[in-house]
C-alpha cells in the first residue's frame, strides 16, 4: 500500500514538473516590444504636450507664457528621437557587441544629455509654472511627468548592452 501511494505520488510530481518546465519555455505572450517610428514618437510628444495643455486649462493671461515650454518640449523630444535613431542604428551595425566601457561610455552621455534637457524644460516651464494656481499646480506636477517621459517600457536592461539583445529594443 505504501510502495503504491509513493508511485502514485512520483507519477504526480513528474506529470507537475514536465508541464511546469513546458509552461517555463513557452514563448511569451508579445514576442517582442513594439518598434517605433520617427512619426510615431514625434506623435507621441505631440500627444503628450496637447495632454499637457489640456490639462492645465490655462487662463488667457498664462497662455503667454505657454509657447516657451511647448518648444522647449518639441525641442527635447526631437533631440530624444534623434538620440534613440542613433543608438538604434548602432546596434542594427553592431549587433551582439558588448563592451563595458564604451556602455559605461554611452550611459554616462544619455544622463548628461537627458539633465541638459531636463533643465531646458525647467528653464522654459519657470515663467508659466509661477502663474499657476494652486490646482493647475497640482495637476501641472502630475502631467508634466508624463510630458516628458519618453521611455516605452521601463528599463533596457543592463547599461552595457545597446538594445536590450535587438534592435527594436529601447535604449537606456
Amino acid at each position: 500500500m505504501m510502495r503504491k501511494s509513493l508511485l502514485v505520488l512520483f507519477s504526480a510530481l513528474a506529470v507537475s514538473h514536465a508541464s511546469f518546465a513546458r509552461a517555463a519555455n513557452a514563448e511569451p505572450f508579445s514576442p517582442s516590444p513594439p518598434r517605433f517610428s520617427q512619426q510615431d514618437l514625434a506623435a507621441f510628444a505631440e500627444s503628450r504636450i496637447a495632454g499637457l495643455k489640456a490639462g492645465l486649462q490655462l487662463t488667457a493671461a498664462q497662455e503667454k507664457n505657454w509657447p516657451a515650454l511647448e518648444a522647449a518640449l518639441r525641442d527635447v523630444a526631437k533631440a530624444h528621437a534623434e538620440r534613440f535613431q542613433a543608438l538604434r542604428q548602432d546596434g542594427v551595425e553592431k549587433p551582439g557587441a558588448i563592451d563595458p566601457l564604451a556602455g559605461l561610455q554611452r550611459h554616462a552621455q544619455a544622463i548628461a544629455a537627458r539633465a541638459a534637457d531636463l533643465e531646458k524644460i525647467v528653464a522654459a516651464a519657470r515663467p508659466l509654472y509661477e502663474t499657476l494656481d494652486d490646482a493647475q499646480k497640482r495637476r501641472f506636477g502630475a502631467l508634466i511627468r508624463v510630458a516628458v517621459h519618453e521611455r516605452f517600457g521601463h528599463g533596457a536592461g543592463p547599461f552595457w548592452r545597446p538594445h536590450d539583445g535587438h534592435p527594436g529594443a529601447h535604449p537606456l
